[in-house]
Protein backbone atom coordinates (compact mmCIF):
# COMPACT_ATOMS: atom_id res chain seq x y z
CA UNK A 1 0.00 0.00 0.00
CA UNK A 2 1.34 3.40 -0.98
CA UNK A 3 1.86 6.22 1.49
CA UNK A 4 -0.14 9.21 0.22
CA UNK A 5 0.35 12.74 1.53
CA UNK A 6 -1.71 15.77 0.47
CA UNK A 7 -0.70 19.30 1.35
CA UNK A 8 -1.63 22.80 0.31
CA UNK A 9 0.80 24.16 -2.24
CA UNK A 10 3.01 27.13 -1.36
CA UNK A 11 4.73 29.75 -3.45
CA UNK A 12 7.80 27.50 -3.46
CA UNK A 13 5.77 24.98 -5.46
CA UNK A 14 5.18 27.25 -8.48
CA UNK A 15 7.75 25.40 -10.63
CA UNK A 16 6.37 22.00 -9.61
CA UNK A 17 2.78 23.03 -10.36
CA UNK A 18 3.84 24.39 -13.75
CA UNK A 19 5.70 21.14 -14.52
CA UNK A 20 2.57 19.14 -13.74
CA UNK A 21 0.36 21.51 -15.74
CA UNK A 22 2.61 20.81 -18.71
CA UNK A 23 2.42 17.04 -18.08
CA UNK A 24 -1.37 17.26 -17.97
CA UNK A 25 -1.50 19.27 -21.19
CA UNK A 26 0.80 16.76 -22.90
CA UNK A 27 -1.46 13.90 -21.80
CA UNK A 28 -4.38 15.74 -23.42
CA UNK A 29 -2.40 16.38 -26.63
CA UNK A 30 -2.47 20.11 -25.88
CA UNK A 31 1.15 20.92 -25.00
CA UNK A 32 1.10 24.06 -27.12
CA UNK A 33 -1.84 25.45 -25.14
CA UNK A 34 0.23 26.14 -21.99
CA UNK A 35 1.27 29.77 -21.79
CA UNK A 36 1.43 29.98 -17.98
CA UNK A 37 4.74 30.88 -16.37
CA UNK A 38 6.05 30.42 -12.85
CA UNK A 39 5.48 34.15 -12.31
CA UNK A 40 1.84 33.77 -13.41
CA UNK A 41 1.32 30.96 -10.92
CA UNK A 42 3.07 32.80 -8.09
CA UNK A 43 0.68 35.74 -8.63
CA UNK A 44 -2.55 33.85 -9.30
CA UNK A 45 -2.14 31.07 -6.74
CA UNK A 46 -0.08 32.72 -4.00
CA UNK A 47 -0.07 36.49 -4.57
CA UNK A 48 -1.81 39.15 -2.52
CA UNK A 49 -4.92 38.92 -4.70
CA UNK A 50 -4.79 35.17 -5.38
CA UNK A 51 -7.99 33.87 -6.93
CA UNK A 52 -7.18 30.17 -6.82
CA UNK A 53 -5.44 27.58 -4.71
CA UNK A 54 -3.54 24.35 -5.26
CA UNK A 55 -2.77 21.10 -3.52
CA UNK A 56 0.15 18.75 -4.03
CA UNK A 57 -0.02 14.98 -3.76
CA UNK A 58 3.01 12.88 -2.83
CA UNK A 59 3.01 9.10 -3.15
CA UNK A 60 5.79 7.28 -1.33
CA UNK A 61 7.60 10.64 -0.88
CA UNK A 62 7.49 11.45 -4.63
CA UNK A 63 5.58 14.42 -6.09
CA UNK A 64 2.84 12.57 -7.97
CA UNK A 65 -0.02 14.95 -8.68
CA UNK A 66 -1.75 18.23 -8.11
CA UNK A 67 -5.12 19.93 -8.07
CA UNK A 68 -5.94 23.58 -8.77
CA UNK A 69 -9.24 25.04 -7.59
CA UNK A 70 -11.10 28.31 -7.13
CA UNK A 71 -14.37 29.42 -5.59
CA UNK A 72 -17.52 30.38 -7.44
CA UNK A 73 -20.98 31.44 -6.28
CA UNK A 74 -24.44 29.97 -6.68
CA UNK A 75 -27.18 32.58 -6.65
CA UNK A 76 -29.91 30.00 -6.09
CA UNK A 77 -28.42 28.88 -2.80
CA UNK A 78 -26.65 32.10 -1.93
CA UNK A 79 -23.45 30.23 -1.15
CA UNK A 80 -20.02 29.67 -2.59
CA UNK A 81 -18.90 26.52 -4.32
CA UNK A 82 -15.51 25.00 -4.88
CA UNK A 83 -14.65 24.60 -8.55
CA UNK A 84 -11.89 22.15 -9.47
CA UNK A 85 -9.96 23.50 -12.45
CA UNK A 86 -7.46 20.69 -12.90
CA UNK A 87 -6.61 17.42 -11.23
CA UNK A 88 -3.67 15.38 -12.43
CA UNK A 89 -1.89 12.28 -11.18
CA UNK A 90 1.24 11.13 -13.04
CA UNK A 91 0.66 7.78 -14.77
CA UNK A 92 2.92 5.67 -12.49
CA UNK A 93 0.87 6.78 -9.46
CA UNK A 94 -2.62 6.17 -10.82
CA UNK A 95 -4.61 3.47 -9.09
CA UNK A 96 -2.84 4.23 -5.81
CA UNK A 97 -5.69 6.29 -4.36
CA UNK A 98 -3.90 9.57 -5.09
CA UNK A 99 -6.73 11.07 -7.16
CA UNK A 100 -9.33 10.22 -4.56
CA UNK A 101 -7.08 11.62 -1.80
CA UNK A 102 -6.76 14.91 -3.70
CA UNK A 103 -10.54 15.14 -4.18
CA UNK A 104 -11.16 14.37 -0.49
CA UNK A 105 -8.71 17.13 0.45
CA UNK A 106 -10.67 19.55 -1.71
CA UNK A 107 -13.97 18.31 -0.28
CA UNK A 108 -12.66 19.08 3.22
CA UNK A 109 -11.72 22.59 2.06
CA UNK A 110 -15.21 22.99 0.57
CA UNK A 111 -16.92 21.88 3.79
CA UNK A 112 -14.65 24.06 5.96
CA UNK A 113 -15.41 27.09 3.73
CA UNK A 114 -19.15 26.33 3.88
CA UNK A 115 -19.43 25.59 0.17
CA UNK A 116 -22.69 24.00 -0.90
CA UNK A 117 -21.15 22.12 -3.81
CA UNK A 118 -17.99 21.04 -5.53
CA UNK A 119 -17.91 21.14 -9.32
CA UNK A 120 -15.55 20.10 -12.07
CA UNK A 121 -15.50 19.20 -15.72
CA UNK A 122 -14.12 16.16 -17.44
CA UNK A 123 -13.12 15.74 -21.07
CA UNK A 124 -15.86 13.82 -22.89
CA UNK A 125 -13.29 11.34 -24.23
CA UNK A 126 -11.82 10.56 -20.81
CA UNK A 127 -13.85 7.47 -19.95
CA UNK A 128 -11.41 6.37 -17.22
CA UNK A 129 -11.88 9.64 -15.33
CA UNK A 130 -15.63 9.65 -15.93
CA UNK A 131 -15.96 6.14 -14.46
CA UNK A 132 -13.84 7.11 -11.45
CA UNK A 133 -15.89 10.27 -10.83
CA UNK A 134 -19.14 8.30 -11.03
CA UNK A 135 -17.77 5.80 -8.51
CA UNK A 136 -17.34 8.55 -5.90
CA UNK A 137 -20.78 10.09 -6.47
CA UNK A 138 -20.23 12.74 -9.15
CA UNK A 139 -23.34 13.50 -11.18
CA UNK A 140 -23.15 14.96 -14.68
CA UNK A 141 -24.76 18.33 -15.32
CA UNK A 142 -26.56 17.22 -18.46
CA UNK A 143 -28.57 20.40 -18.90
CA UNK A 144 -25.53 22.67 -18.89
CA UNK A 145 -23.21 23.23 -21.82
CA UNK A 146 -19.85 24.81 -21.08
CA UNK A 147 -18.97 27.96 -22.99
CA UNK A 148 -15.78 29.97 -23.09
CA UNK A 149 -14.64 33.30 -24.45
CA UNK A 150 -10.94 34.05 -24.34
CA UNK A 151 -8.01 35.74 -26.02
CA UNK A 152 -8.75 38.08 -28.89
CA UNK A 153 -12.50 37.36 -28.85
CA UNK A 154 -12.69 38.44 -25.19
CA UNK A 155 -10.67 41.58 -25.83
CA UNK A 156 -12.80 42.56 -28.82
CA UNK A 157 -16.06 41.86 -27.03
CA UNK A 158 -14.97 43.90 -23.99
CA UNK A 159 -14.35 46.97 -26.11
CA UNK A 160 -11.08 47.50 -24.24
CA UNK A 161 -7.95 48.28 -26.25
Amino acid sequence: MSAIEIRDATVDDAALVLKMIKELAASEHASGAVSATEADLRESLFGEHATAGAAICRVDSVDAGFAVYFFNFTTRQGTRGLCLEDLYVSPPYRDTGAGEALLKHLARIAVARRCSRMMWSVQDWNERATQFYRSIGMKPLNALLGRQMSGRALEEFSGCP
